[in-house]
């Protein structure tokens, strides 16, 4: 008889010996699974990419590895930023390994269709970034949004610059639905803090040839070229925009969204002086810089504001089913709206009834190649906004939750 079927046999009689209770551990023991869902290879991988993963993992760890007394697994897929390939690895996930908390990094078409099929299937869903649709009209009692929203970015970097002085605002936008919602909450911010738009031109995702969009900004002579995209987008954008001279005069280039991995795309020579909104930066506080340091000791880069966030959403779901005792959705839900977000990504932060986690925001500036001290010494942080100034007004929502 071989060695592996007798190891079996011996098993199965120990297992029959021990009775039922010892097949019912065994049951218990079954992995609590948590799925992310990220662009792991296209456009949006350095800012979301294996970092979630990575950052994922590490709040297990530093939970504990086991909740209720089952493992905890992480399971990754990349996106492809398609919402059919998202949905279809949800729904997979969901019906054969049964998820019970997943997590969307990168693409906010993704994110309404996920939190779609996670309402239907009463799963926890968390959203790093993205459409405010997600805590407005398309809520769900199991979702929530973590990091920033288009709003939050619209309305710190809308009246930073409309204050100091730009008036007049012409926009380069992506041609899909981030891109347009970013222009149109932004331009709402501009008029409502007295300035005016006075033009705006689309560009097609993953543009290499940003030359005919910038001379038409150019044209119009404004005080603010705002750019209403992101990623390599965004980076090309400005890259150009630096080679025209657009960034040396009066005119400022401002992209309405940054991070940490396009500043070091970029490199200071070519970013610096860039202001926008984060809701992280890794240097910030003592206890933001571990962390960081830790998760550059895996990845060799330092964290995004999606990547930091992706661990602090984990740690804060883990803590909830622990509170809740029991992997029900329901229970944990009402565990995540009580239990305030304390750690290294913020303080204090709060679970709305409409989704939102609300916590501080900052205004960031890229300092110069002089200014830098090191390789990943990027950004200075010019100022914390609150998250009740940064966030859309809970009594502004169209969520029916909140209407309810």
């Amino acid at each position: 008889m071989k060695i592996k079927q007798t190891a079996a046999i011996i098993a199965g009689m120990l297992m029959l010996a021990a009775g039922p209770g010892s097949a019912q551990a065994q049951a218990k023991e079954k992995p609590v699974r948590i799925g992310a869902i990220a662009d792991l290879s296209g456009a949006y991988s350095g800012l979301a990419g294996p970092g979630i993963g990575v950052a994922m993992e590490m709040a297990v760890e530093d939970f504990g590895g086991t909740v209720l007394g089952r493992p905890i697994e992480i399971l990754t897929a990349d996106s492809l930023l398609k919402v059919d390939v998202s949905t279809s690895r949800a729904r997979e996930w969901i019906d054969q390994q049964d998820v019970r908390m997943l997590l969307e990094s990168s693409d906010s078409a993704s994110a309404l269709a996920l939190q779609k099929l996670t309402r239907e299937k009463k799963r926890v869903s968390i959203f790093t970034s993205g459409t405010t649709a997600l805590i407005n009209e398309e809520c769900s009692p199991y979702g929530m949004q973590w990091v920033w929203n288009i709003y939050a970015l619209a309305n710190v970097t809308g009246k930073a610059l409309t204050q100091g002085g730009g008036k007049t605002w012409y926009f380069i936008s992506a041609d899909y639905a981030f891109g347009k919602a970013l222009q149109e909450e932004t331009s709402k911010v501009v008029k409502q803090m007295g300035g005016q738009v006075v033009g705006s031109v689309s560009h097609p995702f993953k543009a290499t040839d940003f030359a005919s969009f910038l001379l038409s900004a150019q044209s119009a002579n404004s005080d603010v070229i705002a750019l209403a995209n992101a990623g390599q987008d965004t980076q090309n954008a400005v890259r150009q925009a630096r080679e025209f001279g657009l960034t040396t005069g009066k005119t400022k280039v401002a992209p309405l969204i940054l991070f940490d991995s396009d500043v070091k795309g970029m490199g200071l020579d070519l970013a610096q002086g860039l202001l926008f909104t984060t809701a992280f930066y890794w240097d910030r506080t003592p206890e933001s810089r571990t962390w960081s340091e830790r998760f550059y000791e895996r990845r060799k880069l330092m964290p995004t504001m999606n990547q930091a966030g992706a661990y602090s959403a984990t740690l804060h779901y883990l803590k909830a089913v622990a509170a809740a005792k029991t992997l029900e959705a329901d229970a944990v839900m009402e565990q995540m709206r009580k239990l305030p977000v304390n750690d290294f990504f913020t303080s204090n932060g709060l679970v709305r009834k409409d989704g939102m986690m609300v916590h501080d925001m900052y205004l960031a500036q890229v300092k110069t190649p002089a200014e830098s001290k090191g390789p990943w010494d990027m950004l200075s942080i010019r100022e914390t906004i609150s998250g009740d100034e940064a966030f859309p007004k809970l009594a502004d929502s169209t969520c029916p939750l909140v209407k309810g």
